[in-house]
């Protein structure tokens, strides 16, 4: 027994999820304000945004992890795939293989629709995550840069 489930975020994790969240953006040290997170609630409410989410809760229904995450488009493989844009598990909860359940479920949520990979990115000093992810997937060898506009 795991003690904790995998779920589509719902409305009652909405206290949860803006703890999670605003743990998030500090771990990354990126700041974040009550409206940010309103407007990303905001989108994964609303069925026809592309950005979904999955939280892992436990037997008391509080929500203890989440992960963020969409579809895009992959056309040199002529096919879609499912980024995986936040991952975050409460500091308290580490250590129980809760972020390889959110990334099996999301796994599952994209082989049923179609996706030929799930991708995403992380902090090169990242070591506990990056520890997780080299058992779950491949490191690439791509090197991201961001272009700022504006």
């Amino acid at each position: 027994m795991t003690g904790f489930t995998i779920t589509p975020l719902a409305p009652r994790h909405r206290a949860d999820w803006d703890r999670l969240y605003a743990g998030y953006a500090a771990f990354y040290k990126v700041e974040q304000t009550a409206e940010m997170r309103a407007r990303v609630w905001g989108w994964i409410m609303d069925p026809a945004h592309e950005v979904k989410a999955l939280v892992a809760e436990d037997a008391d229904g509080t929500a203890i992890g989440l992960a963020h995450y969409r579809p895009f488009a992959r056309p040199l493989a002529a096919g879609t795939g499912g980024f995986l844009d936040d991952l975050f598990v409460d500091p308290a909860q580490r250590g129980r293989r809760i972020a390889d359940a959110l990334i099996d479920a999301l796994a599952e949520i994209g082989r049923q629709r179609g996706w030929g990979v799930i991708r995403w990115i992380t902090a090169d000093d990242n070591y506990r995550g990056r520890g997780v992810y080299d058992r779950l997937a491949t490191r690439t060898m791509w090197i991201t840069y961001d272009r700022k506009l504006g």
